[in-house]
């Protein structure tokens, strides 16, 4: 067994994954070796492939930044490593050799999981029911607040049903694409003329098209479905970008919302998509604290935290919105229950707008999760 060379707690930080994601969260993972606090925790690295090996790898946050629009990649090594079920350790076996038998070594107790993944199987509840299967605290939501958050489709029903204006949409099955396309098309055609379309369950804006031609709507659902079997269909709305970050202070208090902040688009297009999220950062600008008037932020933030409750959510999240000033409405577009925390990231900008450093808000989730318990909660 590799022994903690102290008392402090161990805290693996978990990124790379198989989603088309993979890149975000190797740069989401650099900023928060670069911020964590090694004076206070013992940092392990585990990268997870493309392929879904998980390996060991330096916690170097050089090595894994995003430079000049290129991002890093998580490859395979000499070894691989697994959570132990059942129990709160990591082990690390070498690649098998033919005809040798080759012994796993353990790696020692975690006492945190950071996943720091986003997409499929890290933001969705995979990974989250393997974490609670081997009683290792993890920082974020749980297994059905995660799964309900990663989909679209199910976000915005169990909002709507609390009452929580989502705009209009649609859910286009693989289903119902297979067995009778063109019902599907009337389907999405049936939420508008000026449409979005989406994978339910992608983030990082992959696989989104804007369509305002009714002859686009096809390619549009074909290209999402790339990403994505299940597609969602929405009602393009007018208004403001708006964000605002969820932070848990624990059962004893309620969570609290961070200063809102604005996106806004310099394109042909109007859109934050992949590209100008991750690679054109000079068509973007990005406000903390967002220009609002105190009513209407407050009541963005309350909502957000209407938001936080309503789907379960533990640990923290980003919930969007769009604000329509000429109608006063506050419309929430998704939720994030693992946003980035890449240097260009709106969530710890808007929590350093609200006083939390990216360090503090890195060691506040560290300690909400040591703090929270094992099991049903």
């Amino acid at each position: 067994m590799i022994e903690s060379s102290s008392r402090k707690p161990r805290v693996a930080l978990v990124f790379g994954g198989r989603s088309g994601e993979h890149q975000i969260s190797c740069a989401t993972a650099a900023s928060v070796m670069a911020a964590i606090d090694r004076s206070r925790y013992e940092v392990l690295a585990i990268g997870i492939t493309r392929e879904g090996e998980w390996v060991r790898v330096p916690a170097r946050p050089e090595l894994f930044e995003m430079v000049d629009g290129r991002g890093a990649e998580v490859v395979a090594g000499e070894s691989s490593v697994a959570l132990w079920t059942g129990a709160p350790h990591l082990v690390e076996k070498p690649r098998s050799v033919v005809g040798e038998r080759l012994e796993a070594t353990d790696l020692g107790e975690v006492d945190v999981i950071f996943p720091l993944l986003h997409g499929a199987y890290g933001e969705d509840g995979t990974i989250q029911g393997l974490m609670e299967m081997s009683d290792v605290r993890y920082v974020g939501c749980g297994v059905a607040a995660s799964a309900v958050s990663m989909d679209k489709h199910f976000t915005k029903s169990l909002l709507l049903g609390a009452g929580i204006a989502v705009g209009r949409w649609t859910l286009i099955t693989d289903r119902m694409w297979n067995s009778d396309r063109p019902r599907a098309l009337a389907q999405a055609q049936s939420v508008g003329q000026d449409l979005y379309v989406k994978p339910s369950r992608a983030g990082s804006s992959l696989g989104i098209s804007h369509v305002e031609n009714p002859d686009d709507l096809e390619a549009a659902i074909e290209y999402a479905r790339k990403f994505d079997p299940r597609v969602v269909v929405e009602a393009a709305v007018s208004g403001r970008e708006i964000e605002c970050g969820v932070l848990d202070f624990g059962n004893a208090e309620p969570a609290r919302a961070s200063r809102c902040g604005e996106i806004a688009v310099d394109t042909r297009d109007g859109f934050y998509d992949y590209k100008t999220k991750y690679q054109v950062h000079d068509a973007v600008t990005l406000t903390t604290p967002a220009n609002l008037p105190r009513e209407v932020e407050e009541r963005i933030r309350a909502t957000a935290v209407q938001v936080f409750e309503v789907l379960g959510a533990e640990g923290l999240a980003r919930v969007d919105f769009f604000y329509d000033e000429e109608a006063d409405a506050v419309i929430v577009n998704e939720v994030n229950t693992l946003p980035g925390f890449t240097p260009w990231s709106m969530y710890p900008a808007m929590w350093e707008a609200t006083g939390i450093s990216y360090p503090d808000l890195v060691t506040h989730l560290i300690e909400r999760a040591l703090a929270r318990p094992l099991g049903l909660r």
